[in-house]
Protein backbone atom coordinates (compact mmCIF):
# COMPACT_ATOMS: atom_id res chain seq x y z
CA UNK A 1 0.00 0.00 0.00
CA UNK A 2 1.29 3.49 -1.09
CA UNK A 3 1.79 6.17 1.78
CA UNK A 4 -1.28 8.34 2.15
CA UNK A 5 -1.27 11.52 0.00
CA UNK A 6 -1.31 13.58 2.62
CA UNK A 7 0.77 16.99 1.98
CA UNK A 8 3.91 17.43 4.11
CA UNK A 9 3.35 21.55 3.32
CA UNK A 10 0.87 24.05 1.62
CA UNK A 11 0.45 27.01 1.16
CA UNK A 12 -3.66 28.93 0.47
CA UNK A 13 -4.12 30.87 -2.01
CA UNK A 14 -2.19 34.17 -2.52
CA UNK A 15 -0.49 36.23 -5.09
CA UNK A 16 1.37 34.68 -7.64
CA UNK A 17 4.88 34.70 -8.84
CA UNK A 18 3.95 35.21 -12.84
CA UNK A 19 1.17 36.84 -13.59
CA UNK A 20 -1.68 35.86 -16.55
CA UNK A 21 -4.37 38.16 -18.42
CA UNK A 22 -6.93 35.37 -19.39
CA UNK A 23 -10.11 36.25 -21.44
CA UNK A 24 -12.99 36.79 -18.97
CA UNK A 25 -11.14 36.46 -15.80
CA UNK A 26 -9.46 39.30 -12.80
CA UNK A 27 -6.38 38.29 -12.14
CA UNK A 28 -5.41 34.39 -10.71
CA UNK A 29 -4.27 33.20 -7.18
CA UNK A 30 -1.86 30.85 -7.04
CA UNK A 31 -0.68 28.30 -4.16
CA UNK A 32 2.42 26.09 -4.01
CA UNK A 33 2.26 22.72 -1.94
CA UNK A 34 5.36 20.66 -1.21
CA UNK A 35 4.83 16.34 -1.63
CA UNK A 36 7.04 13.34 -1.17
CA UNK A 37 9.16 12.67 -3.95
CA UNK A 38 8.12 8.87 -4.34
CA UNK A 39 4.71 8.30 -2.46
CA UNK A 40 6.22 4.32 -2.14
CA UNK A 41 9.31 5.58 -0.12
CA UNK A 42 11.92 4.32 -1.73
CA UNK A 43 13.22 8.16 -2.67
CA UNK A 44 13.78 10.88 0.17
CA UNK A 45 13.12 14.02 -0.69
CA UNK A 46 9.91 16.39 -1.64
CA UNK A 47 8.33 18.28 -4.78
CA UNK A 48 6.80 21.65 -5.06
CA UNK A 49 3.13 21.46 -6.78
CA UNK A 50 2.13 24.70 -8.08
CA UNK A 51 -1.44 25.67 -8.72
CA UNK A 52 -3.49 28.55 -9.88
CA UNK A 53 -7.03 29.48 -8.98
CA UNK A 54 -9.49 31.06 -11.28
CA UNK A 55 -12.31 32.36 -9.02
CA UNK A 56 -15.94 32.82 -10.21
CA UNK A 57 -16.85 36.07 -10.31
CA UNK A 58 -20.08 35.66 -8.81
CA UNK A 59 -19.65 34.18 -5.71
CA UNK A 60 -23.27 34.02 -5.22
CA UNK A 61 -23.88 31.69 -8.26
CA UNK A 62 -20.24 29.43 -7.34
CA UNK A 63 -21.49 25.85 -7.33
CA UNK A 64 -18.09 24.22 -6.96
CA UNK A 65 -14.26 23.41 -8.22
CA UNK A 66 -13.59 22.20 -11.90
CA UNK A 67 -10.12 20.51 -11.95
CA UNK A 68 -8.41 20.99 -15.29
CA UNK A 69 -5.99 18.40 -15.90
CA UNK A 70 -3.80 18.68 -18.86
CA UNK A 71 -2.00 16.40 -21.56
CA UNK A 72 1.66 15.61 -22.82
CA UNK A 73 3.07 14.13 -20.78
CA UNK A 74 5.03 17.28 -20.30
CA UNK A 75 2.22 20.19 -20.92
CA UNK A 76 2.06 22.52 -17.95
CA UNK A 77 -1.61 24.16 -17.17
CA UNK A 78 -0.90 27.20 -18.62
CA UNK A 79 -1.98 25.27 -21.50
CA UNK A 80 -5.38 25.82 -20.92
CA UNK A 81 -5.17 29.72 -19.93
CA UNK A 82 -5.77 31.13 -23.45
CA UNK A 83 -9.19 29.13 -23.12
CA UNK A 84 -10.17 30.22 -20.13
CA UNK A 85 -13.32 32.08 -21.54
CA UNK A 86 -14.46 28.32 -22.57
CA UNK A 87 -14.72 26.55 -19.77
CA UNK A 88 -15.77 29.30 -18.06
CA UNK A 89 -18.72 28.95 -20.64
CA UNK A 90 -18.66 25.12 -19.96
CA UNK A 91 -18.93 25.19 -16.03
CA UNK A 92 -20.81 28.46 -14.93
CA UNK A 93 -20.26 28.70 -11.29
CA UNK A 94 -17.05 27.04 -10.78
CA UNK A 95 -13.59 28.34 -9.25
CA UNK A 96 -11.07 26.63 -11.82
CA UNK A 97 -8.05 24.98 -10.64
CA UNK A 98 -4.78 24.31 -12.54
CA UNK A 99 -2.05 21.98 -11.05
CA UNK A 100 0.79 21.93 -12.75
CA UNK A 101 2.24 18.28 -13.21
CA UNK A 102 5.45 17.13 -11.31
CA UNK A 103 8.15 17.82 -13.97
CA UNK A 104 5.60 21.14 -15.88
CA UNK A 105 5.42 24.30 -15.11
CA UNK A 106 5.89 26.49 -12.28
CA UNK A 107 6.71 23.08 -10.36
CA UNK A 108 9.31 20.88 -9.81
CA UNK A 109 11.32 20.13 -12.71
CA UNK A 110 13.65 17.40 -14.03
CA UNK A 111 16.13 19.80 -14.54
CA UNK A 112 16.04 22.42 -12.53
CA UNK A 113 18.95 24.47 -13.41
CA UNK A 114 18.00 24.14 -17.37
CA UNK A 115 14.45 24.40 -17.06
CA UNK A 116 14.38 27.44 -14.85
CA UNK A 117 13.02 30.52 -15.92
CA UNK A 118 16.41 32.49 -15.04
CA UNK A 119 18.01 29.75 -17.66
CA UNK A 120 19.45 29.86 -21.34
CA UNK A 121 15.81 29.56 -22.83
CA UNK A 122 13.87 30.25 -20.10
CA UNK A 123 11.19 27.01 -18.98
CA UNK A 124 12.35 25.40 -22.42
CA UNK A 125 15.72 23.79 -22.74
CA UNK A 126 18.23 25.60 -24.97
CA UNK A 127 20.50 22.81 -27.42
CA UNK A 128 23.65 23.89 -24.86
CA UNK A 129 21.72 22.57 -21.95
CA UNK A 130 20.37 19.18 -23.33
CA UNK A 131 23.47 17.36 -22.66
CA UNK A 132 23.81 19.04 -18.85
CA UNK A 133 20.14 17.89 -18.50
CA UNK A 134 20.40 14.62 -19.85
CA UNK A 135 23.52 14.01 -18.06
CA UNK A 136 22.19 14.84 -14.28
CA UNK A 137 19.03 12.37 -15.01
CA UNK A 138 21.40 9.97 -15.58
CA UNK A 139 23.46 11.01 -12.54
CA UNK A 140 20.75 10.59 -10.64
CA UNK A 141 18.35 7.73 -11.78
CA UNK A 142 16.23 6.95 -8.87
CA UNK A 143 15.04 10.59 -8.09
CA UNK A 144 14.72 10.43 -12.26
CA UNK A 145 12.26 7.50 -11.73
CA UNK A 146 10.19 8.67 -9.35
CA UNK A 147 8.61 11.70 -11.63
CA UNK A 148 6.38 8.23 -12.76
CA UNK A 149 2.66 8.33 -13.47
CA UNK A 150 1.50 6.64 -10.24
CA UNK A 151 3.32 9.46 -7.74
CA UNK A 152 1.99 12.16 -10.13
CA UNK A 153 -1.69 10.30 -9.85
CA UNK A 154 -0.73 10.45 -5.60
CA UNK A 155 0.07 14.27 -6.83
CA UNK A 156 -3.29 14.85 -7.85
CA UNK A 157 -5.50 13.27 -5.05
CA UNK A 158 -3.34 15.12 -2.64
CA UNK A 159 -3.63 17.99 -4.63
CA UNK A 160 -7.30 17.58 -4.82
CA UNK A 161 -8.24 16.72 -0.71
CA UNK A 162 -5.61 19.77 0.25
CA UNK A 163 -7.67 22.47 -1.55
CA UNK A 164 -10.99 21.33 -1.55
CA UNK A 165 -13.73 23.36 -0.67
CA UNK A 166 -17.75 23.40 -0.43
CA UNK A 167 -19.77 22.69 -3.28
CA UNK A 168 -19.49 20.16 -6.10
CA UNK A 169 -15.89 18.72 -7.42
CA UNK A 170 -15.30 17.48 -10.71
CA UNK A 171 -11.78 16.56 -12.65
CA UNK A 172 -11.57 17.93 -16.69
CA UNK A 173 -8.45 15.65 -18.34
CA UNK A 174 -7.40 15.62 -21.82
CA UNK A 175 -4.95 13.44 -23.73
CA UNK A 176 -2.60 12.30 -21.45
CA UNK A 177 -4.00 13.75 -18.70
CA UNK A 178 -6.83 11.13 -19.18
CA UNK A 179 -4.17 8.27 -18.18
CA UNK A 180 -3.28 10.37 -15.28
CA UNK A 181 -7.09 11.13 -13.86
CA UNK A 182 -7.89 7.37 -14.59
CA UNK A 183 -4.16 6.42 -12.05
CA UNK A 184 -5.34 8.84 -10.04
CA UNK A 185 -8.58 6.58 -9.31
CA UNK A 186 -6.58 3.27 -9.11
CA UNK A 187 -3.95 4.44 -6.18
CA UNK A 188 -6.78 6.79 -4.87
CA UNK A 189 -10.13 7.13 -4.76
CA UNK A 190 -10.77 11.19 -4.25
CA UNK A 191 -14.43 12.03 -3.31
CA UNK A 192 -15.68 13.19 -6.69
CA UNK A 193 -19.05 14.64 -7.96
CA UNK A 194 -17.51 13.48 -11.80
CA UNK A 195 -14.99 13.43 -14.43
CA UNK A 196 -14.91 14.41 -18.03
CA UNK A 197 -12.64 12.71 -20.05
CA UNK A 198 -11.30 14.60 -23.52
CA UNK A 199 -9.34 12.94 -26.37
CA UNK A 200 -8.97 9.96 -23.76
CA UNK A 201 -6.32 7.55 -24.28
CA UNK A 202 -6.52 3.75 -25.48
CA UNK A 203 -6.28 0.92 -22.86
CA UNK A 204 -3.30 0.89 -22.11
CA UNK A 205 -3.72 -3.07 -22.35
CA UNK A 206 -3.77 -2.76 -25.76
CA UNK A 207 -0.10 -1.79 -27.31
CA UNK A 208 -1.36 -1.65 -30.86
CA UNK A 209 -2.62 1.87 -29.67
CA UNK A 210 1.02 2.90 -27.98
CA UNK A 211 2.82 5.89 -29.46
CA UNK A 212 5.63 4.10 -30.92
CA UNK A 213 2.40 3.33 -33.61
CA UNK A 214 1.63 7.05 -33.77
CA UNK A 215 2.12 7.07 -37.87
CA UNK A 216 -0.73 4.94 -38.54
CA UNK A 217 -3.18 6.74 -36.63
CA UNK A 218 -1.73 10.08 -38.19
CA UNK A 219 -2.12 8.23 -41.80
CA UNK A 220 -5.19 7.05 -41.19
CA UNK A 221 -6.96 10.19 -40.00
CA UNK A 222 -5.49 11.70 -42.86
CA UNK A 223 -6.29 9.56 -45.48
CA UNK A 224 -9.64 9.76 -44.58
CA UNK A 225 -10.13 13.42 -45.26
CA UNK A 226 -8.81 13.17 -49.43
CA UNK A 227 -10.77 12.06 -51.96
CA UNK A 228 -8.92 8.90 -53.90
CA UNK A 229 -8.18 11.15 -56.66
CA UNK A 230 -6.22 13.80 -54.24
CA UNK A 231 -4.44 10.30 -52.71
CA UNK A 232 -3.35 9.06 -56.27
CA UNK A 233 -1.98 13.15 -56.93
CA UNK A 234 -0.37 13.34 -53.26
CA UNK A 235 1.41 9.73 -53.97
CA UNK A 236 2.29 10.86 -57.52
CA UNK A 237 3.83 13.71 -56.02
CA UNK A 238 5.38 12.46 -53.50
CA UNK A 239 7.11 9.99 -55.73
CA UNK A 240 8.37 12.66 -58.39
CA UNK A 241 11.14 13.70 -56.73
CA UNK A 242 10.72 17.57 -57.19
CA UNK A 243 10.15 18.76 -53.62
CA UNK A 244 9.27 21.75 -54.35
CA UNK A 245 8.03 22.49 -50.75
CA UNK A 246 11.34 22.67 -49.61
CA UNK A 247 12.16 26.48 -50.29
CA UNK A 248 8.45 26.88 -47.75
CA UNK A 249 8.95 24.63 -45.33
CA UNK A 250 12.76 23.85 -45.26
CA UNK A 251 14.25 20.15 -45.99
CA UNK A 252 11.82 18.48 -43.38
CA UNK A 253 9.08 15.95 -44.76
CA UNK A 254 5.64 17.47 -46.01
CA UNK A 255 4.19 14.89 -45.15
CA UNK A 256 4.83 15.68 -41.43
CA UNK A 257 3.80 18.66 -41.72
CA UNK A 258 0.51 17.37 -43.28
CA UNK A 259 0.45 15.67 -40.24
CA UNK A 260 0.27 18.10 -38.20
CA UNK A 261 -2.16 20.18 -40.20
CA UNK A 262 -4.49 17.80 -38.88
CA UNK A 263 -4.60 18.85 -35.32
CA UNK A 264 -6.22 22.64 -36.54
CA UNK A 265 -9.37 21.72 -38.34
CA UNK A 266 -9.18 25.09 -40.15
CA UNK A 267 -6.24 24.21 -41.46
CA UNK A 268 -6.88 20.21 -42.12
CA UNK A 269 -9.67 21.76 -44.71
CA UNK A 270 -6.77 23.52 -46.72
CA UNK A 271 -4.93 20.05 -46.72
CA UNK A 272 -6.42 18.69 -50.64
CA UNK A 273 -5.97 22.25 -52.19
CA UNK A 274 -2.74 22.33 -51.06
CA UNK A 275 -2.13 19.01 -52.67
CA UNK A 276 -3.80 20.06 -56.10
CA UNK A 277 -1.47 23.18 -56.10
CA UNK A 278 1.62 21.84 -54.91
CA UNK A 279 0.98 19.13 -57.98
CA UNK A 280 0.65 22.13 -60.10
CA UNK A 281 3.63 23.52 -59.25
CA UNK A 282 2.48 26.31 -56.50
CA UNK A 283 3.35 27.19 -53.53
CA UNK A 284 1.10 30.07 -52.38
CA UNK A 285 -1.27 28.78 -50.33
CA UNK A 286 1.38 26.59 -48.84
CA UNK A 287 3.13 30.02 -47.86
CA UNK A 288 0.42 31.33 -45.98
CA UNK A 289 -0.46 27.75 -44.42
CA UNK A 290 2.92 27.80 -42.76
CA UNK A 291 2.04 31.61 -41.68
CA UNK A 292 -1.38 30.01 -40.18
CA UNK A 293 0.09 27.16 -38.19
CA UNK A 294 2.89 29.45 -36.41
CA UNK A 295 0.14 31.60 -35.63
CA UNK A 296 -1.90 28.83 -33.91
CA UNK A 297 1.01 27.45 -32.33
CA UNK A 298 1.57 30.81 -30.83
CA UNK A 299 -1.90 31.45 -29.32
CA UNK A 300 -1.84 27.58 -27.98
CA UNK A 301 1.51 29.09 -25.65
CA UNK A 302 1.75 32.86 -25.71
CA UNK A 303 2.66 32.41 -21.99
CA UNK A 304 6.51 32.02 -20.45
CA UNK A 305 5.41 28.89 -18.57
CA UNK A 306 3.75 27.50 -21.54
CA UNK A 307 6.72 25.74 -22.35
CA UNK A 308 6.09 21.85 -22.38
CA UNK A 309 8.60 20.09 -20.59
CA UNK A 310 10.69 17.84 -23.05
CA UNK A 311 12.80 15.79 -20.69
CA UNK A 312 9.11 14.69 -18.89
CA UNK A 313 7.71 13.60 -22.52
CA UNK A 314 10.78 11.39 -22.94
CA UNK A 315 10.65 9.72 -19.69
CA UNK A 316 6.84 8.82 -19.06
CA UNK A 317 6.50 8.48 -22.71
CA UNK A 318 9.42 5.88 -23.41
CA UNK A 319 8.72 4.61 -19.70
CA UNK A 320 4.96 3.89 -19.85
CA UNK A 321 3.71 4.43 -23.36
CA UNK A 322 6.04 2.43 -25.60
CA UNK A 323 5.95 -0.97 -25.84
CA UNK A 324 8.46 -1.02 -28.20
CA UNK A 325 11.88 -0.48 -26.22
CA UNK A 326 13.94 -2.02 -28.98
CA UNK A 327 12.51 0.59 -32.06
CA UNK A 328 15.28 2.12 -34.11
CA UNK A 329 15.22 4.44 -36.83
CA UNK A 330 15.19 1.74 -39.28
CA UNK A 331 11.98 -0.42 -38.19
CA UNK A 332 10.25 3.73 -37.61
CA UNK A 333 11.38 4.89 -41.72
CA UNK A 334 10.15 1.09 -42.86
CA UNK A 335 6.98 1.86 -40.81
CA UNK A 336 6.17 5.20 -42.70
CA UNK A 337 7.35 3.75 -46.15
CA UNK A 338 4.20 4.00 -47.51
CA UNK A 339 2.62 7.01 -45.46
CA UNK A 340 1.03 9.87 -46.84
CA UNK A 341 0.87 11.58 -43.57
CA UNK A 342 3.38 10.57 -40.61
CA UNK A 343 4.39 11.58 -36.46
CA UNK A 344 7.37 12.50 -35.18
CA UNK A 345 7.06 10.85 -31.86
CA UNK A 346 7.69 7.27 -33.57
CA UNK A 347 11.42 8.61 -34.53
CA UNK A 348 11.99 10.77 -31.02
CA UNK A 349 10.76 7.38 -29.12
CA UNK A 350 13.50 5.43 -31.00
CA UNK A 351 16.05 8.11 -30.59
CA UNK A 352 15.05 8.69 -26.70
CA UNK A 353 17.69 8.83 -24.11
CA UNK A 354 16.56 8.67 -19.97
CA UNK A 355 17.05 6.23 -17.40
CA UNK A 356 13.44 4.76 -18.06
CA UNK A 357 11.75 3.40 -15.19
CA UNK A 358 9.68 -0.32 -15.12
CA UNK A 359 5.87 0.07 -15.45
CA UNK A 360 4.05 -0.94 -11.97
CA UNK A 361 1.12 -3.50 -11.27
CA UNK A 362 -1.43 -0.34 -11.94
CA UNK A 363 -0.44 -0.49 -15.83
CA UNK A 364 -3.07 -2.00 -17.73
CA UNK A 365 -5.67 -2.37 -15.27
CA UNK A 366 -8.60 -0.13 -14.43
CA UNK A 367 -10.37 1.44 -11.80
CA UNK A 368 -12.85 -0.37 -9.90
CA UNK A 369 -15.20 2.46 -9.27
CA UNK A 370 -15.32 5.48 -11.50
CA UNK A 371 -17.79 8.42 -10.26
CA UNK A 372 -20.54 9.66 -13.54
CA UNK A 373 -18.15 10.04 -16.22
CA UNK A 374 -18.10 11.82 -19.60
CA UNK A 375 -16.14 10.92 -22.56
CA UNK A 376 -16.11 13.01 -25.76
CA UNK A 377 -13.97 12.46 -28.45
CA UNK A 378 -13.81 13.93 -31.82
CA UNK A 379 -14.23 11.07 -34.67
CA UNK A 380 -10.61 12.88 -36.81
CA UNK A 381 -8.53 12.88 -34.08
CA UNK A 382 -5.03 12.46 -35.01
CA UNK A 383 -3.82 12.13 -31.52
CA UNK A 384 -5.71 9.12 -29.63
CA UNK A 385 -7.96 7.38 -32.03
CA UNK A 386 -11.81 7.66 -31.74
CA UNK A 387 -11.68 3.57 -31.95
CA UNK A 388 -9.57 3.39 -28.72
CA UNK A 389 -11.65 5.58 -27.08
CA UNK A 390 -14.54 3.86 -27.88
CA UNK A 391 -13.12 0.43 -26.60
CA UNK A 392 -11.75 2.53 -23.55
CA UNK A 393 -15.53 3.48 -23.03
CA UNK A 394 -16.76 -0.30 -22.74
CA UNK A 395 -14.32 -0.91 -20.24
CA UNK A 396 -14.68 1.85 -17.80
CA UNK A 397 -18.96 1.61 -18.25
CA UNK A 398 -18.29 -1.74 -15.98
CA UNK A 399 -16.95 0.51 -13.54
CA UNK A 400 -19.42 3.18 -12.96
CA UNK A 401 -22.23 5.64 -14.98
CA UNK A 402 -20.63 7.04 -18.24
CA UNK A 403 -21.95 8.52 -21.04
CA UNK A 404 -19.85 8.76 -24.39
CA UNK A 405 -20.78 11.58 -26.61
CA UNK A 406 -19.05 11.87 -30.18
CA UNK A 407 -17.79 15.61 -31.67
CA UNK A 408 -17.85 14.19 -36.09
CA UNK A 409 -14.96 15.95 -37.65
CA UNK A 410 -13.53 17.00 -34.05
CA UNK A 411 -10.06 17.00 -33.85
CA UNK A 412 -7.67 16.81 -30.39
CA UNK A 413 -8.33 19.59 -27.16
CA UNK A 414 -12.03 20.13 -28.28
CA UNK A 415 -12.38 23.06 -26.06
CA UNK A 416 -9.68 24.62 -28.29
CA UNK A 417 -11.02 22.85 -32.04
CA UNK A 418 -14.50 22.39 -31.54
CA UNK A 419 -15.71 24.76 -28.29
CA UNK A 420 -19.26 24.82 -29.12
CA UNK A 421 -19.26 21.02 -29.13
CA UNK A 422 -17.41 20.95 -25.96
CA UNK A 423 -19.61 23.66 -23.98
CA UNK A 424 -22.86 21.76 -25.10
CA UNK A 425 -21.55 18.68 -24.18
CA UNK A 426 -20.00 19.75 -20.56
CA UNK A 427 -22.58 22.24 -19.47
CA UNK A 428 -25.51 19.59 -19.62
CA UNK A 429 -23.39 16.53 -18.34
CA UNK A 430 -22.29 19.24 -14.96
CA UNK A 431 -26.18 20.04 -14.60
CA UNK A 432 -27.32 16.24 -14.88
CA UNK A 433 -28.92 16.92 -18.10
CA UNK A 434 -28.96 15.22 -21.38
CA UNK A 435 -25.68 14.80 -22.74
CA UNK A 436 -25.70 14.87 -26.54
CA UNK A 437 -24.61 11.70 -28.15
CA UNK A 438 -23.45 13.19 -31.06
CA UNK A 439 -22.24 17.34 -32.26
CA UNK A 440 -21.25 17.99 -35.99
CA UNK A 441 -18.30 20.11 -35.50
CA UNK A 442 -18.00 20.50 -39.38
Amino acid sequence: MALLANPLQADSFGPCDLEVNASGFSSSTCAKSELPLDYEGHVAGNVELAIRKFTVEDSDKRRGQLWLIHGGPGEPGAGFYPFIDVFRAAFEGFDLIIPDHRGTGESTRLCPAEESLESEAGYALANSEWGSCIGSMFANPERTKAFSISNAAHDLAALIEQYREPGEVYVYAVSYGTQLTLRMMQVSEPKLDGIILDGIIPPESMPEWDLSFRTALVDDVGRSILSEQSIEQYQQLLASGINIWQDVIGPGDIRQFMGTLLSFPELRKRIPDLINELAEGHTGLLTDTVTALKEAHQRLAPYPQSEPSIPLVMLISGSENNSRRDLNAETVAAEAKDALFIHPLPGLLASASAPFYDRDDYFGQLPKRMPRTLIIHGTLDPSTPYEGARLHADLLSKAGDLRFSTVIGGAHFLPVVAPGCFIEAASAFVSTGEVPEHCDSL
